[in-house]
């Protein structure tokens, strides 16, 4: 079978998208005050932070891996002799 895409078309090898995405993030960061940004995102109740929880429980479970990875959703800690 022979190549069936119309040059330019957009896929996974999309080498301008990427370029977008990259100018775009570059430009974000440099013009953001990103911690006001995390703390605006942050959850502001119990109530709310189950449900990122949950959200965040579920987006993994239709993940590539196919199921939830055994991950902390709570904030990094260091494991001892470490």
């Amino acid at each position: 079978m022979g190549n069936t895409q119309k040059p330019g078309g957009q896929g996974e090898g999309d080498y301008e998208a990427a370029r977008r995405y990259r100018k775009d993030v570059k430009d974000f960061v440099e013009s953001t005050d990103i911690d006001k940004a995390a703390h605006d995102a942050a959850p502001h109740s119990p109530d709310e932070q189950r449900e990122m929880t949950d959200a965040e429980r579920a987006g993994r479970r239709h993940s590539k891996a196919g199921k939830e990875q055994e991950m902390s959703l709570g904030p990094e800690t260091k494991k001892a002799g470490h």
